[in-house]
């Protein structure tokens, strides 16, 4: 059975969504826990709603971004969870120091009340993903899918009696009444995979997809169309903006207002707006955008 959690990230609604599969006999299987901030409330829930959170016994990781994964070690000493990762991602979450860094830079003093703490896991309680591989756990079996584009260790989990697939990051963002957004952070962003492994999610014919940010989505065919046309938009828009010579600090504003016309034309409402920076923030889409085509493309920039 599946249940699904509002993590309440900040205490705001509709950001963090996770995901939980009660097997036959009780056990527990999450997928992404969110960050250490959001732990005891999802601990919370689980238990009032007779779940048990001790009986979390697997953790699968979509990828290692603290706003999906930062709180695993928690999950992992005070419950003995499981963490399953993709093999890009797994050595960061036993030696966390590069991820901590790399995530200062860009938030600074934030950090702690974005993310609270961050610890490594021991490597004992990291199992390693491949892709096809089938994870059992009592009388539930899901298959990974390695799913890159959005970061370069990214994992999907498909799960075959509901046909449901957990996504992460890979098929977007989605809160209320918006559209689908493409959240494209630094610093391994990669259109050409991400739409390679669009098309492996396509090639499931799923069902309904679920989202981290935000739950479940129904009319994947529709969803992923819609994605894949929003994210080469949104990169040929930040790739004319670079060819202008404008400078990242020049394009975030712009940038901010021409997701905000998206947003407010698909009839999202302020609430859903506040809930879109949260989960995606403009900022992060700029810099792993235009670190996207430095990176991939310098000789499209050769005007800049």
């Amino acid at each position: 059975m599946l249940h699904l959690i509002d993590a309440l990230h900040l205490n705001t609604p509709n950001v963090i969504c996770v995901a939980v599969l009660q097997a036959g006999d009780g056990t527990l299987v999450m997928i992404d826990c969110g960050p250490e901030t959001v732990f005891e409330n999802v601990v919370r829930e689980l238990n009032q709603r007779g779940l048990g959170a001790q009986n979390v016994k697997h953790l699968l990781a979509t990828h290692i971004h603290l706003d999906h994964n930062g709180g695993a070690w928690r999950w992992q000493r005070e419950f003995g969870t499981t963490v399953h990762v993709h093999p890009v991602g797994a050595p960061h979450m036993i030696d966390p120091g590069k991820l901590v860094a790399s995530a200062t830079r860009i938030y600074s003093e934030r950090m702690g009340y974005l993310w609270g703490e961050i610890q490594g896991l021991p490597a004992t309680s990291v199992a390693v993903t491949a892709d096809g591989q089938q994870i059992k756990v009592s009388d539930l079996e899901l298959s990974v899918l390695e799913t890159p584009g959005h970061a370069q260790h990214h994992n999907a989990y498909w799960f075959e009696p509901s046909k449901i697939l957990f996504a992460g990051d890979v098929a977007g963002v989605v809160i209320g009444k918006g559209p689908v957004f493409p959240p494209c952070p630094p610093p391994d962003v990669n259109i050409e995979k991400w739409k390679e492994s669009l098309n492996r999610v396509r090639a499931l014919n799923p069902a309904q997809l679920f989202l981290t940010h935000f739950g479940l989505q129904a009319r994947p065919d529709v969803h992923l169309t819609e994605l894949e046309t929003r994210l080469m938009d949104w990169a040929v828009w930040m790739k004319e903006r670079m060819l202008e010579g404008k400078s990242e600090e020049k394009i975030l504003p712009e940038f901010q207002r021409f997701t905000g016309d998206q947003l407010l034309a698909a009839g999202a409402s302020p609430a859903d707006l506040q809930a879109y920076e949260q989960a995606d923030p403009a900022g992060m889409s700029v810099t792993g955008l235009c670190r996207y085509w430095r990176k991939h493309h310098p000789e499209l920039l050769l005007q800049a």
